[in-house]
This record gives structure tokens, sequence and C-alpha cells, in this order.
């Protein structure tokens, strides 16, 4: 009887289990596979125009599971782009396949000045007198390496703009760092065109001040980022 009784017990039970089992093979032959179309953006990913000429796009192109996918693909940007004012502008090409899920691929066009031949290439180091203020309280800091780099003339890009403050006097690594984009001008003042911070996902809200001075081949400027202002002098 205490058998019957037992065995009785195990089967009400184990009863859950075998429905919860049955559910989650109903869920397994659910799942499906879906294709994402491969971009290839024709032309060079990043292309330099004279201020002034025109510009026009080549364009990208899909495939689908080897099948041509291209009229699928839409650009934007494409209209943002001032020929007459130089700086760094962005065009994205964006795909969706038949799931809704996108793919993406992007360009970046550099409208930049010819009679800018001065290059700020180099490595440069920062200097004593630079600082981060931040709620009126000052923080110097210096000896802190910056490496700017050529991409166009005029167009240089930055290695950190904050100095080396997070990645390199906290210790928090290049993620940390605050890269982007400067442009020089005739009159040797330097305008910002992008800076980002990627571990913390924002950017600067101010850049003011900038400028090269030719004959110590300095750059110094003051960049307000997170309420703080970072001001910097770096030199080679």
């Amino acid at each position: 009887m205490k058998k019957t009784i037992l065995y009785s017990l195990f089967l009400i039970l184990a009863f859950p289990l075998l429905v919860a089992c049955n559910d989650d093979e109903d869920q397994l032959s659910d799942s499906r596979v879906t294709y994402y179309p491969v971009l290839t953006v024709q032309g060079d990913e990043f292309v330099i125009v004279p201020i002034g000429s025109s510009y026009t796009d080549e364009g990208c192109t899909a495939t689908l599971q080897g099948e041509d996918y291209s009229s699928h693909v839409e650009a934007s940007g494409i209209s943002d782009i001032n020929t007459n004012q130089a700086g760094l502008y962005y065009v994205t090409y964006t795909a969706v396949n038949a799931d809704g899920y996108s793919v993406s691929a992007s360009r970046t066009v550099a409208v930049c000045d010819p009679s800018i031949t001065t290059d700020l290439s180099g490595s440069y180091t920062l200097q004593e007198g630079s600082y981060r203020l931040s709620k009126g309280v000052k923080t110097a800091y210096s000896g802190y390496n910056v490496k700017v780099s050529k991409v166009a003339p005029g167009i240089f890009k930055v290695s950190d703009f904050l100095g080396g403050y997070y990645d390199q006097r906290a210790g928090y690594g290049s993620n940390y760092a605050m890269t982007g984009y400067i442009q020089l001008l005739a009159d040797n003042t330097v305008k910002i065109l992008s800076g980002d911070v990627p571990g913390w996902g924002d950017s600067y809200t101010d850049f003011q001040e900038g400028k090269y001075d030719p004959a110590t081949k300095t750059i110094s400027y003051v960049v307000t980022y997170a309420g703080m202002e970072f001001h910097v002098s770096m030199k080679i």
C-alpha cells in the first residue's frame, strides 16, 4: 500500500516536469535564422575634397545570400556635405533585411583647404600650466603624451583632447581619451570638428581659444567636458 501511494505521488510530481520539457521543445522549434546583407562601400571610405569643388558619391552595393541587394540600400548625409565649408562630413549606408534587421556602413568626406600647408603632425607633450578646472578647483597636470596625425590639408586627428587626464593620469586607458579632429585655419586658429569619449559614450560641450603657435610648435585650447574645463597646452 505504501509503495502504491509513493508511486502515485512520484507521478503527480513528475507530470509538471514532463510538461515543462515539452514546452521547452516547442520553444526551441520556433527558432529561426536570419541573414544579413553584406555592404560594400564603392570607392574610398575616406575621401578628400578640395574646398569649392563638387562631390559625387560613389554609393554602396549590397548582397544577400549571394544575390544582389543594392536596391535596398539607403544613403543619408550626402545632402549635408557643404563643399564650400571645410570640415568632416559623414555618409551612412543602411540596408534592412526581410526580418527588419539592419546593417550599416559609412564613408567620411573631408572638405579641406589645400592652401593650408602647415603640418601639425607629431608627438606632443602636455606642458606645465595645463590644468583641469572642476567646481572652482584647479588640478594641474603635465608630461602626458598626445599624438596628432594629418588626415587632410588643415585637418588633423588628435588622440586625446583632454591631454591624457583620464587615459594616462587616471590610468583608465585609451577608451577614456577624447579622440577627434581639429581644423587649422589660415590665421593659425584651431577649431574642433569632433571629439568623443567612447568609454562614457559622450562628447565635449564647448571648445574655445584654440590656436597654434608655429614659433614654439604649441597647440593650446580650452575644452569643456562634463561640466569641467580642461586648459590644455601641448608642444612637440
